[in-house]
């Protein structure tokens, strides 16, 4: 119970209730509580259900038969009585000597006579809510509290009066074993005892003790059994007799009907509440599942290794056509509006471009194209390509980077330059559309070394390999240190010189080496002048391809964030998983929304602030990753949002919006199908394993 107290000092836990808003009722209460009304007074004033009669209480029966726990009092009435009402069991009394609150405490957790010992599992807290609005569920029910007494029988905790909603977690248990203190349980604060000195006028009441309404989407779920629910229902709380019971599940949504085959009774229970046919319940549990990135088919195995009661994949896919995927396409392209909008005014922007297919080689489906802005690292656009889109995988990446940039200038967005890989269509179609074009310096180097350890393994050069190293250190001081083309040649070239022990070169604009002269002893780590190994050596490095290449390498961005990036989506949508041309869509959506909200995440200050790594591209060459703090998904909360307050109010301007974006005809339907009354089919071969014969 909070700090609240009656203004008579009542030491009980009883119901509270405020002086009440009309000037006259307001003033009879002062009345009651002063004799005669004083100049200066508290408006937080509080009288506790102790001194009022029973027909002030509008719902005293079903706070009794414990359907309710708080009481309601009626409009008008007014406070009578200085001692304990008849609630408690005792007749009405004048005496200004409070009894024992004792009495005044109902079990609520079987709805009968007060036991003194039960199960754990059926103390859950039954809420005075209409049909339809109870938020607690069958299979994530709200528990308001937690019995861990003794090992054996479980303490009964009794439920007091209250004009303010307790809180899910319940009240304080009594002191329990450290077995279970792993269990995270949140505990109300106690009130602190007063004397009798205690004014109540001079007391303030904190704002945060205050009740604070929860969405929908918002409440707490707890895991119930059914046998426990099915303890609520079991008897009568009129006449004690044994009732009917019957189910009706719906998903992870269960009703109770309850009927007195006696007395008549009748009660109908819902585990959550419903928005026109729809469960919450089911919906946010798809929301869920779709908006992290999760998969609903290991998701459904999960509930069903435990017997957790869940919807169809059916049921799925209609909640991500209906709700999900018009909400994730709205929340994109509303934040996609934001950024144009942030970087409109900035000039000229620099992208860096990269496209990722869903398989290797010629067989890849899709291909989704990204356009990241290189200062920021902020995504700004992602397309999706299906390659009989455009006849084949090998176009994909082209068709993709047009949409890309269309979009962008359509937006008001100027492209100054754009860094890519090598492609043949990308160099002719930015040339076209005079878009200046630098190449990523990891993705030559990579290239490059891989025709420098296949050149090393001659008998011829083994001097190469223990200048592999120093040469792809080279690519990088190369370009990271010029400005111009020429510049970046002219420090390249220089390595052929480099490697002869030469450090004075031919061009004026770079014409000698830039590190200290120092006279080496090991002549064997220099490659001989005029030898074969050399012109094998210089033929790689300095042919007309490389050169041309190497004029234009990025001096300052690379594509590096945009494989991070490819690496995150595969968490969306893993390339062993099949989804349908919108689903892929809309996650690679989610996954940028992930990007864009944690790409400024700062290093962790907690220790260890840095992961030493051991990546295969580096051949056993340990480096250290600085760690950054934990990610945010402030996104996820977005949707939910959008989702339970605006999409499924009215969801047909999102389902729209939706149906706007042109989805391709799928690849099957363009095969022949074979007809079913002959066997036209091709007989099925078994694939051989490499280098295995079959025996004729």
């Amino acid at each position: 119970m909070s700090r609240r107290q009656c203004v008579f000092n009542c030491k009980g836990k009883f119901v509270l209730f405020s002086l009440p808003k009309n000037e006259d009722q307001k003033n009879q209460w002062l009345k009651f509580i002063f004799t005669t009304i004083p100049e200066q007074y508290n408006k937080f004033l509080l009288l506790c259900s102790q001194h009022f009669t029973d027909d002030c209480f509008s719902n005293l029966g079903e706070f009794k038969a414990g359907f309710s726990k708080r009481l309601a009092i009626k409009v008008g009435s007014l406070p009578t009585l200085f001692g304990p009402t008849s609630i408690s069991g005792s007749q009405p009394s004048t005496s200004n000597q409070i009894e024992s609150p004792k009495s005044l405490f109902v079990e609520v957790e079987c709805q009968t006579d007060r036991p003194q010992t039960m199960s754990v599992g059926t103390q859950t807290e039954l809420t005075e809510m209409s049909v339809g609005t109870q938020l607690s569920t069958g299979l994530q029910a709200a528990v308001s509290f937690k019995s861990v007494g003794a090992e054996t029988t479980a303490a009964v905790y009794d439920v007091p009066f209250s004009s303010k909603p307790v809180k899910a977690t319940g009240f304080r248990p009594h002191k329990r074993p450290r077995l279970d203190l792993e269990e995270e349980e949140e505990e109300e604060e106690e009130e602190e005892p007063r004397d009798s000195t205690f004014n109540p006028s001079d007391s303030t009441i904190s704002e945060e003790s205050s009740f604070v309404q929860r969405t929908i989407y918002g409440d707490k779920k707890f895991i119930v059994f059914e046998t426990c629910l099915r303890e609520l229902f079991a008897t009568c709380p009129m006449c004690k007799h044994k009732s009917d019971v019957s189910l009706r599940r719906i998903g992870t949504y269960v009703a109770f009907l309850q009927l007195c085959p006696k007395c008549g009774y009748r009660k109908q229970w819902e585990s959550q509440p419903t928005v026109g046919s729809t469960p919450v319940g089911n919906l946010q549990l798809s929301a869920a599942t779709y908006f992290t990135g999760a998969s609903f088919i290991q998701m459904q195995k999960i509930c069903k290794g435990m017997q957790l009661q869940i919807f169809t994949h059916e049921t799925f896919r209609r909640h991500c056509r209906s709700f999900l995927e018009p909400a994730i396409i709205h929340k994109w392209k509303s934040d996609q509006q934001k950024l144009f909008q942030k970087f409109r005014s900035s000039g000229n922007i620099g992208l860096a471009g990269n496209m990722r297919a869903d398989a290797l080689g010629h067989s890849a489906k899709y291909g989704s194209y990204t356009l990241m802005h290189t200062e920021s690292g902020t995504i700004l656009d992602i397309q999706l390509v299906q390659s009989n889109e455009v006849g084949g995988r090998y176009h994909m990446e082209k068709e993709g980077l047009k949409r890309g940039l269309d979009h962008l200038e359509s937006s008001g967005l100027t492209v100054g330059y754009i860094v890519t890989d090598r492609h043949t269509q990308i160099r002719k179609y930015l040339r076209e559309r005079s878009i200046n074009q630098f190449y990523d310096v990891w993705r030559f180097e990579k290239d490059l070394s891989k025709k420098l350890e296949q050149l090393s393994k001659n008998k011829e050069c083994v001097v190469l390999k223990k200048w592999l190293r120093s040469i792809r250190n080279h690519v990088y001081w190369s370009a990271s240190t010029s400005t111009t083309g020429p510049e970046k040649v002219a420090k390249w070239t220089s390595i052929v010189n480099h490697i002869q022990n030469l450090h004075v070169h031919d061009s004026p604009i770079f014409p000698k080496c830039a590190h200290p002269d120092r006279v080496s002893k090991n002549a064997a780590k220099w490659f001989n002048p005029a030898s074969l190994e050399l012109h094998r050596v210089e033929k790689v490095l300095c042919n007309k391809r490389v050169l041309k290449d190497v004029a234009k390498l990025s001096h300052h961005f690379q594509t590096s964030p945009l494989e991070a990036f490819h690496s995150l989506i595969l968490k969306f949508t893993p390339k062993n998983v099949v989804f349908p041309f919108m689903g892929i869509l809309c996650r690679l959506f989610l996954a940028v929304l992930h990007h864009n909200e944690n790409i400024s995440r700062e290093q962790a200050t907690r220790k260890p602030v840095f992961k030493v790594l051991f990546p295969k591209s580096k051949k056993g060459e340990p480096i250290a990753r600085p760690l950054k703090t934990e990610p945010t998904y402030n996104y996820v909360d977005d949707l939910m949002r959008l989702v339970f307050e605006e999409v499924i109010v009215d969801p047909a301007p999102f389902v729209e919006e939706l149906q706007a974006i042109p989805v391709p005809m799928a690849i099957s339907p363009e095969f022949e199908r074979p007809s079913k009354e002959g066997n036209n089919c091709s007989p099925y071969i078994p694939v051989q394993s490499r280098g295995i014969r079959k025996p004729t």
